[in-house]
């Protein structure tokens, strides 16, 4: 947990602190906590794609981060997804079979499902905010915590979270048979590329199908997690209840984390964002019902956030209600007139109903939805 408030890089001023550790693809430690900022390292969080960083700020030196698993199976679950990946990467025989996946990332899920479990209260939180880190490795992670926690809300039991997790952790391992040259392309793929990306559902059906350790289930999450509803997905345009419930599961938390992950050719969406253009698709990409419950579970404005309310008044998000996450209880630190406030105070907008949320600092343009 963390004590912090959160800035987009684009208001950072020399002289101001980290309060949470950056980032890179490796997983590494990029910049510590309590580093102070100077001008060159602004503009390398800025080249870096970082769109917001946890600054230290004794107004809100308070404020607590929950996280829904710990930094050290965080670390473990990162090395175990990076270390297997590779291995399948760079083999250079295909068609090989893969027995360790099945023990590797079974312990992997149970980890995780078990500090899910001990938090009764946890929301599904940005998780890319402040990080270089953009792999498929993190993708991966995530899609597991998002849709484990979904899992959780909705009520399965341990064997079907089981499943349902190694289907998250391993929906795009097909992934490790795509070329390099269009995996890692910074910009939009051609149509060709994209056929050629669209592969991953199929290759990483069969990688899986027979793994022992490898429930059957989870290989068709691979399979499905790009299909979509009204028959408009990939890679057999299955409709409806022909897709399971699991890979609809993944293919909501698919989506979301791509949404809020920053790219090249554009900067990452905010989660209400993401939300809006989740439920764009509602009853015609994803089931309507799914996505009632992964609103009613996703924090869509971040703890730590400078928000702007319709009465004027600008402050942070410093709590949010698992009961209605929605309505976040916001620190005013300027009131309606912009004036700062020597002391500043709280508004629970579950509470206060008529306050709402107009705009975010550093909020990206209105999205539009794309292919993910």
């Amino acid at each position: 947990m963390e004590y912090l408030r959160l800035l987009p890089v684009k208001s950072l001023q020399p002289g101001m602190k980290l309060a949470k550790k950056i980032y890179n693809d490796d997983g590494l430690v990029l910049l510590g906590e309590e580093v102070e900022l100077t001008a060159s390292l602004i503009r390398r969080l800025s080249s870096l794609g970082i769109d917001f960083v946890y600054i230290s700020d004794p107004r809100t030196d308070d404020i607590i981060i929950p996280e829904p698993i710990s930094e050290e199976t965080g670390r473990m679950a990162m090395k175990e997804i990076r270390s297997n990946f590779q291995k399948i990467s760079n083999s250079s025989i295909k068609g090989l079979v893969y027995p360790y996946l099945g023990k590797a990332f079974l312990n992997v899920v149970e980890t995780i499902m078990d500090e899910l479990s001990s938090r009764e209260d946890v929301l599904i939180m940005l998780a890319n905010i402040n990080r270089a880190d953009r792999t498929l490795f993190r993708h991966s992670l995530n899609v597991c915590i998002y849709t484990l926690m979904l899992g959780k809300a909705f009520g399965y039991n341990q064997n079907e979270m089981m499943a349902l997790g190694l289907g998250a952790i391993l929906h795009d391992i097909g992934k490790t048979r795509i070329a390099p040259s269009i995996l890692l392309k910074p910009d939009g793929l051609s149509d060709k590329e994209f056929d050629e990306m669209k592969k991953h559902a199929e290759i990483g059906y069969n990688m899986l199908k027979d793994e022992p350790g490898i429930p059957l289930l989870a290989a068709h999450c691979a399979f499905q997690h790009h299909e979509r509803i009204d028959g408009s997905g990939y890679p057999r345009g299955l409709v409806g209840s022909d897709i399971h419930d699991y890979a609809q599961w993944i293919s909501i938390a698919d989506s979301y984390d791509a949404m809020t992950t920053h790219r090249v050719y554009r900067s990452a969406y905010m989660p209400h964002q993401a939300l809006e253009v989740l439920y764009a698709g509602c009853g015609t990409l994803y089931d309507k019902k799914k996505l009632e419950v992964f609103r009613d579970h996703v924090a869509i404005y971040p703890i730590g956030m400078t928000v702007t309310l319709n009465t004027g008044e600008v402050g942070v998000v410093s709590r949010i209600p698992y009961f209605s996450p929605q309505r976040p209880v916001v620190r005013v630190l300027q009131g309606p007139e912009q004036e700062c406030l020597k002391e500043p105070y709280e508004i629970d907008l579950s509470k206060k109903l008529t306050v709402v949320v107009t705009s975010i600092e550093g909020e990206p343009a209105s999205p539009i939805a794309e292919q993910v």
